[in-house]
């Protein structure tokens, strides 16, 4: 008997993440190109940009601890109101000092909020279709990665940096909204916890302690190595594909590339999530990882329309389908 994939919870935390990868994306794609029209560099534009992570590395250290003390849904309601209460600032951020100090306070609130909803929603899969349940979830997070750039280009290419803004702050409050609505009770330990004097004191006593196990999860290492190399090249085509397109005059060729890779994921996430259950991680990985490097390559070898739908189609079966199928090996050994 197949247990049920869709739930309640599955819903309410598809569509949270689903709108946490759009505000990502959406700004990431963009802000580049926002930030050099003040007449930055496109060094301190990047580094505009990835700050954005940084800040989401520092709260992803502490929100593990944090879900231990407070519970899973406190943390997840209180950083999302932070990110969609930055994300509201940047109509504000008038000169480029500012705008990092927004981008930094948005990546706190972006990283625990990731964080929570992963965790979240990873535990209310059914374990015995994980692999396939998973790749469900994660297009999520690849649906926001294909259709944020999309979406950030066309709002940004009519209504500038301000109305790339004004959606960020929309997709952030259906994140506070969707995560209000999801049950937690049946799978945050922290409800058990709290049921006796003694189980309190002794996760207080714990908590004091300096761990670096409460921090990083040490198996977890390799493959999440594994993903940041996965993630490094992405996200360079990401910041700055815009730019890119204008330097070698593809401009109109390079709005289908989130359109193809969006509906290669489609395709491709389901079908990997059940291969993955049936014959193994390396069945996967393997051709993912190969896909990723003959994408990346061409388009920076030789960039034209046919090479932009082979990076679009082989990025799809690269960073979007590798990515799920390595959380499933994370969230499976953790």
């Amino acid at each position: 008997m197949n247990e049920k994939i869709v739930t309640k919870n599955f819903v309410c935390t598809f569509i949270a993440q689903f709108s946490l990868a759009l505000v990502m994306y959406t700004l990431m794609s963009t802000i580049t190109e926002y930030v050099t029209a003040f007449g930055a560099t496109a060094a301190i534009a990047g580094l505009v940009s990835g700050i954005y992570v940084v800040g989401g590395l520092f709260s992803r250290m502490y929100s593990g601890n944090a879900m231990e003390k407070y519970g899973w849904k406190k943390i997840v309601i209180i950083f999302g109101i932070i990110h969609f209460t930055a994300s509201c600032l940047y109509i504000f951020a008038n000169n480029v000092v500012l705008l990092l100090i927004i981008r930094f306070i948005h990546g706190i609130g972006f990283g625990a909020t990731m964080n929570a909803i992963m965790i979240i929603a990873m535990s209310g899969l059914p374990k015995s279709r994980y692999g396939e349940a998973t790749g469900y979830f994660m297009m999520s997070t690849s649906l926001g990665v294909a259709i944020g750039p999309f979406v950030g280009g066309l709002i940004y290419d009519n209504f500038g940096g301000n109305g790339c803004f004004a959606a960020a702050m929309i997709f952030s409050f259906f994140i506070v909204i969707s995560m209000s609505m999801v049950d937690t009770k049946n799978l945050d330990p922290w409800y058990q916890k709290v049921k006796t004097t003694d189980d309190q004191a002794q996760n207080s006593n714990t908590i004091k302690r300096f761990s670096i196990d409460r921090f990083i999860e040490i198996k977890a290492i390799p493959i999440s190595l594994c993903i940041f190399c996965l993630c490094f090249g992405y996200a360079a085509l990401m910041s700055f594909y815009r730019l890119y397109a204008q330097y070698t005059n593809l401009t109109n060729e390079f709005k289908y590339f989130f359109l193809i890779y969006a509906a290669m994921l489609i395709v491709s996430r389901p079908v990997a999530g059940k291969l993955q259950d049936k014959l193994g991680d390396n069945a996967v990985c393997y051709p993912c990882i190969l896909a990723q490097v003959v994408g990346i390559t061409l388009i920076a070898w030789k960039p034209c329309m046919i090479t932009i739908v082979i990076c679009a189609l082989f990025g799809a079966l690269g960073y979007g389908t590798l990515n799920s199928t390595l959380n499933v090996i994370v969230n499976r050994q953790s």
